[in-house]
């Protein structure tokens, strides 16, 4: 028997419960620790539950049955406080001890708040949890003005949820663009204006300095002297990774704590995956290479280097502020001159299309607002077909991009 402890109870540390079920005997053991009180929950989808479209029970992903079912032990409000690599043991809060044979660390990433003044006033927030997404939703309440700093994913979903829930909403980003993580400048010019119709105010390049007020929020004051209204102050300025147990236990951590193909840690029997783990110097911080890395993690804590990891490609599908958004590959090449790049945009309906090539074959698009192209974008990409022959129909709206596969 061999029992198999997953520290973290967010994607990472689900998807890799579930992958060991698959493989594992019904005598080996599976535990996910958990410092929520809640089973888990995908956090994308924390804006809704903000906004009021969807209730606290529709966002577990499954009930606690449906782990029981599997042998996966749930244990929630459950805190590791110091791994022993030599005894394969882990202490948790209140003393107690869970020794372990394989060792999975998932645990994830914490928000990031820059070292603004004033950011421990009552109304100020980020937002990683559901506690968290509820003290935003009951403060929302009796405000009038709130101020969303970072404009990326996160910050302009709540945002809108936000701005749902009442509250007008100002989102300050500090790049000199929106959603700089998946779009390029002609992209966000054509998201702001879909934000502009929708009510969202929005101000870029500029860099927060302080949140005034008495004792509660009141205003938001930039570098350059602006004076943002905002009795509600939310911080989305990304995250740090939790690798405080992995560091602390002599595990080699840089940003993350550093796996290999296999997703080991530098110990023997402990795996990394998701927001806590670094690979090849990159944290990807979104849900696909969470899920992919837990995926090949488990099938190695079970059967050793069976599954290699090579890293992901960068791939996002999403709904933001009501736009569809799919950006991939080198979607925003730096040095343009060595890459073919197509175009279109329309900006009265919200559409935007660019397809990177590279000798012929797309590496790397973004498509706003154009679902039929999304999902055919990747096979492309991933099957690496010449489309030379192609390249100025690609964005037209007669052309299928279907018949290239």
């Amino acid at each position: 028997m061999s029992r198999y402890v997953i520290v973290g109870g967010g994607v990472a540390g689900v998807t890799a419960a579930r992958t060991l079920a698959d493989r594992v005997s019904g005598r080996d053991e599976i535990h996910i620790l958990s410092a929520e009180s809640h089973l888990y929950y995908p956090r994308p989808l924390l804006w809704r539950f903000i906004a009021g479209t969807m209730e606290q029970e529709q966002l577990y992903f499954q009930p606690l049955s449906w782990y029981e079912a599997r042998g996966i032990q749930f244990h929630l409000e459950t805190i590791a406080t110091a791994l022993d690599v030599q005894a394969h043991r882990l202490t948790l809060e209140g003393g107690r001890e869970m020794a372990y044979d394989r060792l999975l660390l998932a645990t994830g990433a914490r928000p990031f708040v820059p070292p603004v003044q004033g950011k421990d006033r009552e109304g100020v927030f980020s937002l990683r949890t559901l506690e968290d997404a509820k003290s935003i939703k009951a403060y929302a309440q009796g405000v009038l003005h709130a101020a969303v700093i970072g404009g990326g994913l996160l910050g302009l979903e709540t945002a809108r949820a936000i701005h749902e829930a009442g509250p007008s909403v100002h989102v300050i980003e500090i790049a000199d663009y929106l959603l700089p993580r998946q779009l390029d400048e002609e992209g966000a010019r054509v998201l702001r204006a879909l934000l502009q119709e929708q009510g969202l105010k929005t101000t870029t390049g500029a860099v927060v300095e302080a949140i005034l007020g008495d004792e509660h929020a009141e205003r938001v004051r930039t570098k350059d002297g602006r004076v943002i209204e905002g009795q509600l102050v939310l911080f989305s300025t990304g995250i740090r990774c939790r690798a405080r147990l992995a560091k602390e236990a002599g595990l080699e951590v840089n940003r993350g704590a550093v796996v290999d193909e296999w997703m080991r840690t530098s110990a023997e029997d402990i795996f990394a995956a998701g927001d806590v783990a670094e690979f090849e110097g990159k944290i990807y911080g979104i849900i696909p290479p969470a899920t992919e890395q837990a995926e090949i993690a488990a099938a190695n804590m079970v059967e050793p280097e069976s599954e290699g990891y090579t890293g992901t490609l960068p791939s996002t599908t999403l709904e933001v502020v009501g736009a569809r958004v799919t950006s991939l590959g080198v979607y925003d090449p730096k040095e343009e001159e060595a890459y073919r790049i197509v175009r279109h945009t329309d900006e009265e309906r919200g559409l935007y299309r660019k397809f990177v090539l590279e000798e012929g074959r797309v590496v790397g698009a973004i498509l706003l607002n154009d679902p039929q192209r999304a999902g055919f974008v990747r096979p492309l990409v991933d099957r690496e077909i010449s489309v030379a022959e192609h390249a100025e129909r690609l964005v037209q709206d007669d052309f299928n991009l279907k018949s290239l596969l």
